[in-house]
């Protein structure tokens, strides 16, 4: 996620660079002919106004449909980010581990696999290896469960279940009270889902494809219908509308995909990192530093 404005206009032109030249050299290229008398040609007599409004509705969509994945995405972290302080705080307080038969460390080792939780499905949705986290706060035994599991969040969450089942079997907790902390891991259950719905199902490609080639059609015919207005000023006229409608397109397949490890998707690491830091500290642990930004982006 970027945070410095500044830094937009350049990444932008990064991915544009090609496109943009290519543009370019269309637009002088159709102007020299069209000005040239050898070569001289009729200008098209379009409606490209009512073409490109039409266009910039078809790419108004997809970039509507891309921030609402994105959107949907970062709303659903923070419910999982609310939900593991919840957890946490309930753990440490609802688990009694001065009655009779108690296991000590069980709440403690509920809020750390909460923390490798986060961790855990911050990769999973990166398609990357079980984070270093996963090792620190699982222990060897958990985390050789968890590598053995094809959804390996799911495994977490099933083994802190499992945790807060023994703790209800021992007495450490009232019905009530299990209830209460069942409702936070039924939370981050509905969380994780969503996430993953986002992740599995990509944008519709006549979201992605539509607007891509009519916005590219729309570059490279509009020369033709201004050079008679505008002369040798063709290619700044028609560069910068055909710029606009590129910039769209590429905003759109920028945000479409917010879990790309990339600077323009969630910022998951820092979100992780966050929930890392809080529940350590309820643990009375030192907690680890937050995650700095990158040349002003926060990953």
């Amino acid at each position: 996620m970027i945070l410095n404005e500044k830094q937009l206009p350049l990444r932008a032109w990064r991915g544009l660079a090609a496109s943009v030249a290519a543009l370019l050299v269309w637009d002088v290229l159709v102007t020299v002919l069209y000005l040239n008398a050898t070569t001289h040609f009729e200008a098209i007599d379009i409606q490209f106004t009512l073409f490109g409004t039409v266009i910039a509705l078809f790419v108004g969509f997809m970039v509507n449909a891309a921030y609402g994945r994105w959107w949907e995405a970062r709303t659903l972290w923070g419910q999982v980010v609310n939900s593991s302080r919840s957890l946490a705080r309930q753990a440490l307080v609802l688990l009694d581990e001065d009655v009779p038969g108690a296991r000590p460390g069980l709440a403690a080792q509920v809020v750390r696999n909460q923390v490798a939780y986060v961790h855990v499905l911050r990769t999973a949705l990166r398609g990357q290896p079980l984070p270093e986290e996963a090792g620190t706060f699982l222990g060897p035994d958990r985390l050789a469960h968890v590598e053995r599991a094809t959804n390996r969040q799911t495994a977490v969450l099933l083994d802190t279940d499992r945790l807060l089942s023994e703790a209800h079997r021992r007495g450490m907790v009232g019905e009530l009270s299990r209830l209460e902390l069942e409702a936070a891991l039924v939370a981050l259950t509905d969380a994780q889902g969503g996430l993953e719905r986002i992740k599995n199902t990509p944008l519709p490609v006549q979201y992605r494809f539509l607007p891509r080639f009519f916005s590219r059609l729309f570059c490279v015919i509009l020369p033709f219908a201004v050079v008679e207005d505008l002369g040798w000023l063709t290619p700044l006229g028609s560069g910068l509308v055909g710029l606009m409608f590129l910039l769209a397109v590429q905003i759109g397949d920028q945000l479409a995909n917010p879990f790309a490890d990339g600077v323009y998707d969630v910022p998951m690491t820092t979100i992780s990192r966050t929930v890392e830091i809080d529940l350590t500290q309820m643990l009375g642990d030192e907690p680890p530093r937050p995650v700095e930004p990158v040349a002003e982006v926060l990953y």
